[in-house]
């Protein structure tokens, strides 16, 4: 359970869906974790990322993209969801902190979302943009290289 002496910073995928794990997501949510005692990542199923990016998404499936997280050292528990936004994830968690990557700006994201959470008195926190790759880069790397 979440409380006020243990905030706990939910972060959502980084933009893109969070279709492959990469250097600049890891540095993100290392950076999510140092906002509160806890972090929980909202991870998008196989399902939403083939939504969001197409039928040849996920390069990774789910399992292994919340093990990969897991295993990171700031990450305390991966959640996986199937909906098209973190808003239900955010419903049933309630994070004091939502953390959402430097991509957006608080008139950019979901609001509904932003609404939710300020809705409860939990804060949205922008981290800065970070440099960062491309799933969509590294494939086209990929399949150039072995043409």
């Amino acid at each position: 359970m979440l409380s006020q002496h243990c905030p706990a910073p939910l972060a959502p995928p980084p933009p893109g869906a969070h279709s492959s794990c990469r250097r600049d997501h890891a540095l993100a949510l290392e950076q999510a974790r140092a906002l509160g005692d806890f972090l929980i990542v909202g991870l998008n199923s196989d399902q939403s990322v083939s939504a969001i990016k197409g039928p040849n998404r996920p390069i990774v499936g789910e399992r292994e993209r919340a093990q990969l997280l897991a295993a990171l050292e700031s990450v305390g528990l991966v959640v996986i969801f199937s909906e098209m936004t973190s808003l239900a994830l955010l419903d049933v968690l309630r994070p004091e902190i939502f953390v959402k990557g430097g991509d957006y700006t608080k008139t950019t994201m979901n609001q509904e979302e932003k609404n939710f959470v300020e809705s409860y008195g939990g804060e949205v926190f922008l981290i800065p943009a970070l440099p960062k790759s491309s799933t969509t880069r590294i494939i086209e790397r990929i399949l150039t290289a072995h043409r």
